[in-house]
């Protein structure tokens, strides 16, 4: 990937990057099948550039033991690589910071079990926020594919129509925890004390 966008990720720009968008140039594809390939059986290349690169067996299997492999992967493809790479803003830091990692843990799985454990989500492919959010959980969910469950289709093996059962939001929920000790390695396990941005302004002043 050529520097200039990494820099364009790392400073959290607003950039115009959807479910579908790639950049195969730059090894960055999208993976998620259109109607015609479903139909057609070629699940699991990119709709840009039809190229074959990730061990799909694999991942299906949910082994969080293999986490390096499926996140190898998750990087691989636009979307994905943009939230491992983009900003985490200061709220959404502050909020992590206070809660810790035992909190946070009991966060992202009840925001996994709301969002998409259910067997058709209300506004499914919308419901979990992509620009303005105070809140790394959603960009954990984004990162490792369990946003949606049109996401979790096709990176976890998971159909849609059906409820998630325990061990699946178990999983999705240990694959978020670890995307946030990797990009949020300052957080103590039970929580910390942070001022508010306002009382830090009014002091200041």
């Amino acid at each position: 990937m050529h520097h200039g966008h990494l820099r364009e990720f790392e400073k959290g720009s607003p950039m115009k990057t959807t479910c579908t968008s790639s950049d195969c140039r730059n090894n960055l594809h999208c993976f998620k099948p259109t109607r015609e390939m479903k139909s057609e059986g070629r699940m699991g290349t990119c709709r840009s550039c039809g190229a074959e690169m990730i061990d799909w067996q694999r991942i299906h299997q949910r082994n969080l033991l293999d986490a390096e492999y499926t996140f190898g992967a998750l990087r691989l493809e636009l979307i994905r690589h943009r939230f491992w790479h983009v900003a985490i803003d200061e709220m959404a830091l502050n909020h992590a910071k206070r809660k810790g990692f035992a909190e946070m843990r009991l966060a992202a799985q009840s925001r996994i079990k709301k969002s998409v454990g259910p067997a058709m989500p209300a506004y499914d492919g919308r419901q979990t926020p992509m620009e303005g959010s105070a809140n790394a959980i959603h960009c954990a969910q984004h990162a490792t594919a369990s946003c949606c469950r049109k996401c979790i289709e096709y990176w976890h093996g998971i159909r849609q129509g059906r409820a998630l059962q325990g061990g699946e939001i178990d999983y999705l929920t240990e694959l978020s925890l670890l995307y946030l000790r990797e990009r949020l390695p300052c957080l103590t396990e039970a929580g910390e004390h942070v001022p508010s941005a306002r009382r830090r302004k009014e002091g200041r002043g």
